[in-house]
């Protein structure tokens, strides 16, 4: 876990530094990600072209990951939340609600992108609202993890609880910061 937190972390400060020295600052698609990183391979033979194609080839299998976990963990947590039978082993005859939940989904990420929707932007509304309600979703099993009536002996001890605390503090810091920011602007 580790070690792929310092990959991505690499990942996008190279890619920003990369960016902001070609003179992008802001990024609406995976095509304005693609031109831009294109003045760093130029000196090299078909670079560009080769460029484009992995490019390409990370972008569709980006896709191809994402959808079915996205629409899957989402038919899960409706499907439990609803009662209904839910698990990619039952029949479709057997969960309705779980298969129609993953069709919406997959059908939604299409039709955003045919009715013309940034989804860079739709990427930054939901990261925002995920970093807006992580704290309060985090406090919650805090509060019952440290609760010797619901844990019995097994509750938490004061160091997890203090770590859990403590990032629940920083991500709320995280959030008003963004909010104070977004009304000064």
């Amino acid at each position: 876990m580790l070690a792929s937190q310092a990959v991505t972390w690499c990942i996008i400060v190279v890619g920003a530094s990369a960016l902001n020295a070609s003179g992008v600052t802001s990024v609406n698609s995976a095509a304005d990600a693609a031109r831009a990183l294109a003045p760093l391979v130029h000196t090299f033979p078909h670079a560009g072209t080769l460029a484009e194609i992995l490019f390409a080839i990370g972008i569709v299998d980006l896709g191809l990951l994402a959808v079915p976990v996205l629409a899957g963990s989402s038919a899960y947590a409706v499907s439990e939340v609803s009662g209904w039978a839910e698990g990619l082993n039952l029949k479709l005859e057997n969960a309705h609600g779980f298969y129609g939940v993953i069709a919406l989904g997959t059908l939604t990420g299409l039709l955003i992108n045919f009715i013309g929707l940034n989804p860079v932007n739709m990427l930054i509304v939901a990261a925002v609202v995920n970093g807006a309600v992580a704290p309060p979703l985090l406090a919650m099993p805090a509060l019952l993890a440290r609760s010797g009536r619901v844990m019995g002996r097994y509750r938490s001890g004061w160091l997890s609880t203090s770590l859990v605390w403590l990032a629940c503090a920083g991500l709320a810091a995280a959030a008003v910061g963004l909010l104070a920011s977004a009304v000064r602007s």
